[in-house]
């Protein structure tokens, strides 16, 4: 009888425990935005996914990008060239075709992207000439992110890719604007957060997999160096055009709702009575030059359509945001991966191992701290979100260079890694809300180009200060910098109604004011 009772107990206490267990794993589910996301739409995977393999490609064009160019004994000079001009080409491009998106369309923008991507992978496994390359490049974001360029102003450079989640490209605006429109304001932060760690898993896994394919294609088989880097641009391209397949797949909901509109008709355009003449004595050639200029107004009211129609608010909400954003990113480039790795090297002359194993784990922490971000944002909101997380992390870079001891310089090392990231999705999620659905992707794309640009000048300063023996004072410029853009960024920003929530207020304040309203609602929820 007391056997009985006891497997009775005990079995009471593991339903208890498996219940708990279950409660548990259920809150996890959805606080770090994996109910969110297996819950969005199919578009919004297909985007997640068409991101994971675009960064896969982008970890193997990076990798052996600048290795690939000096096989092809292009000086060191011409390939810093080579960067600096890919880099502008590709903002210029990008800023073109995300200003246009939304009123040519975004799937065919993506589609285009995607085509060229195969092109310029194609041509940098076929060709040698510089210059053909550099067209390649431009034209088809072979060079997609600032690391690579960070790389070459330092003397060594890391191959594992910082997930900052900064792109150049076309790509990353059009996707963000797509996603924040099919996903409500609620969930946008979880959907992102699970968006940028799909880029920073797939460049992860291209850096280890083709950086693996190119040794054993050279040792196991003995192939040249040139031969196994161009492998991986045939594998770039195939990526491109797999990239394109799936831009296909995507629905007409990714579009933007509004149409271009026809230009209007004026009062020369309508019809006319067919009895009287069509053309006076004498105003033959008048009307062929009044047909002329009608030809160029018309073609001139078509491209000012394909430009997003910014309201004058959205026009000063994108100008502080460009500025803070700005001064953020020159602060992430004073401090960029490669400059980082050297720094250990330099201080504290750890082998390139360990400087492999240290990077690994601060690039998977990072990825993992996204995760935590929905979470908080839908508890303190997006800003307090982007500040609160951002402060630690700026302050752990600012000290890096202060300990003489390896194990404490290591460690904040990881911890800003483990809470550096977790302002990305917020960040974006923000953009999002603070902007009119028609103005999302233009605004993303502007602000894309401006962190690009400001990125760059930080390698250049920290490139002067190590000259000068003043390596640290990098670190702590960059620390402090941030610091200054999450207090600007407080101020400026904390209490502020988005668009939508104002609107949402609006559509409240309606119903309270017209019971029939609300009642219909009710019923219609």
């Amino acid at each position: 009888m007391a056997g009985q009772t006891s497997e009775g107990t005990d079995g009471k206490a593991l339903g208890v425990t498996l219940t708990m267990l279950a409660g548990v794993f259920h809150r996890l589910y959805t606080e770090i935005g994996l109910q969110a996301w297996l819950a969005a739409p199919r578009d919004t995977k297909i985007l997640c996914l068409q991101r994971y393999f675009r960064f896969f490609a982008y970890g193997g064009s990076t990798l052996i990008l600048v290795l690939y160019l000096s096989s092809l004994d292009i000086s060191k000079q011409k390939i810093g060239l080579f960067m600096t001009l890919t880099l502008l080409g590709d903002v210029l491009i990008s800023l073109v075709l995300t200003v246009v998106a939304d009123r040519v369309g975004r799937r065919p923008m993506l589609a285009v992207g995607a085509f060229l991507m195969a092109v310029s992978g194609i041509v940098f496994a076929l060709s040698d000439n510089f210059w053909v390359l550099l067209l390649a490049s431009v034209v088809g974001v072979i060079s997609p992110r600032y690391s690579t360029i960070a790389a070459l102003t330092s003397p060594r450079s890391c191959p594992l890719i910082a997930s900052s989640g900064n792109e150049i490209g076309p790509f990353k605006a059009i996707e963000e604007s797509i996603i924040s429109h099919l996903t409500p304001s609620v969930e946008r932060s979880a959907i992102l957060a699970w968006y940028f760690i799909a880029g920073s898993t797939g460049a992860a896994c291209g850096n280890i997999v083709f950086g693996w394919v190119v040794e054993l294609l050279q040792v196991k088989h003995s192939w040249s160096p040139l031969e196994s880097y161009r492998l991986v641009f045939w594998a770039y391209a195939l990526f491109g055009l797999l990239k394109c397949s799936l831009v296909f797949m995507l629905s007409n909901r990714c579009e933007l709702e509004e149409k271009v509109v026809s230009p209007p008709r004026g009062p020369s355009q309508t019809s006319v009575d067919e009895a009287s003449p069509l053309l006076r004595d004498g105003e033959e050639s008048t009307a062929k030059h009044d047909g002329s200029n009608s030809a160029a107004t018309r073609f001139k009211f078509s491209a000012r359509n394909l430009l997003p129609n910014i309201s004058r608010e959205t026009r000063g909400i994108l100008l502080k945001l460009c500025l803070l954003f700005a001064m953020d990113s020159v602060a992430s480039g004073l401090a960029p991966v490669s400059w980082m790795n050297y720094f250990f090297n330099l201080k504290f002359n750890l082998p390139e191992g360990q400087l492999g194993s240290l990077f690994f784990v601060a690039s998977i922490l990072s990825s993992l701290s996204n995760l935590a971000a929905p979470a908080l944002a839908r508890r303190i909101g997006l800003i307090k979100t982007m500040v609160f997380t951002h402060v630690p992390a700026s302050l752990a870079l600012a000290a890096i260079p202060l300990p003489s001891n390896s194990a404490l310089a290591m460690t904040l090392l990881l911890f800003r890694a483990s809470t550096n990231s977790m302002d990305q999705a917020p960040r974006q999620a923000f953009l999002a809300a603070a902007v009119l659905p028609s103005e999302r992707t233009a605004v993303m794309g502007v602000v894309n180009v401006v962190k690009t640009l400001s990125q760059s000048v930080g390698p250049v300063i920290t490139g002067i200060l190590v000259n000068r023996h003043l390596f640290g004072l990098a670190f702590v410029l960059a620390g402090s910098l941030k610091i200054l853009y999450d207090i600007f960024m407080l101020v400026m920003f904390l209490g502020y109604r988005t668009v939508e929530e104002r609107a949402a207020d609006s559509t409240s304040t309606q119903n309270e004011s017209d019971p029939g309203v609300e009642a219909n609602g009710a019923q219609v929820a």
